[in-house]
């Protein structure tokens, strides 16, 4: 399919801003950004005429690889103002990187529908639990034991994989469900972007190595050349996400972040249900 230089200017504006929109959300919720990627870059793979059988999984894989830098900017930031736990996030690494390589193993088996799928149930579960959350919903005020929260990061890695987020959602909610405040929640899920980002990845690329896709510089299922048009931007943004959210009160980024995860779950059901 032939793309005209006019349309080619366009889809290079889209990623930039993209690349804006994705570092600002990724340090304002801690979510690595791969929310405003993946639909991002499902669109600009349809106007470039990508198989639809594979166009789902390389927006996944290609926001997986852009999520990288941007993650780990936000991390950074988080940690320079003191609102990451980091006893929360060490035990939450193993677990985490064990359920990236489930997840990987899974995608390379997933059609692309069933992959919308499970956007759509986790983006309208995770809205529906922070619009009429309440600050009174409590498990405790001490992190769970082992092997509890272990395994949240085994099932955080594996559906934050399949999803391509920085497992922002699940790990606030664990967090917040656990006394911590939503900027300390929102830091520690900042720090859990880049371990799922990078293994994430690698498992792209294995899970679509020999996959004929008819762009230049794909490696498996990730995108080379898209993933740079959208860093610059996303790392230059994250900084600005992060002070925002340290001037923003719980409940107004509660209800910010439920609205994201539907718009975009919102995206995903349309296009399952058009064909």
């Amino acid at each position: 399919m032939e793309i005209a230089n006019s349309e080619l200017l366009w889809i290079a504006l889209a990623l930039a801003a993209a690349g804006l929109a994705m570092g600002f959300l990724a340090g304002l919720f801690g979510i690595g950004g791969g929310g405003i990627a993946a639909p991002v870059l499902y669109e600009v793979f349809s106007a470039l005429g990508i198989d639809p059988a594979i166009r789902m999984h390389l927006a996944l894989g290609t926001s997986l690889a852009v999520m990288i830098p941007t993650s780990f900017r936000s991390f950074q930031a988080h940690r320079a103002r003191g609102s990451v736990d980091m006893e929360a996030w060490r035990r939450l690494c193993g677990g985490v990187i064990a359920g990236v390589v489930i997840g990987a193993a899974i995608v390379s088996v997933a059609s692309g529908v069933a992959l919308k799928w499970v956007w759509i149930a986790f983006s309208f579960a995770m809205a529906a639990k922070l619009w009429f959350g309440r600050d009174s919903w409590r498990l405790g005020e001490v992190l769970p034991p082992r092997p509890v929260m272990e395994l949240w990061g085994v099932a955080t890695g594996m559906i934050s994989t399949m999803l391509s987020i920085g497992g922002g959602a699940s790990i606030t909610m664990l967090m917040t469900l656990y006394g911590r405040s939503i900027q300390t929640a929102v830091g520690t899920a900042a720090g859990v972007g880049p371990l799922i980002a990078l293994p994430g990845a690698i498992g792209f690329m294995w899970a679509g190595w020999g996959v004929p896709v008819p762009l230049p510089l794909t490696v498996g299922y990730v995108s080379l050349i898209a993933a740079a048009a959208l860093i610059p931007t996303g790392v230059l943004a994250a900084p600005w996400g992060v002070r925002a959210a340290h001037g923003i009160s719980r409940r107004k980024l509660e209800i910010g972040f439920g609205c994201l995860l539907a718009l975009m779950g919102a995206r995903f059901l349309v296009s399952v249900l058009g064909g």
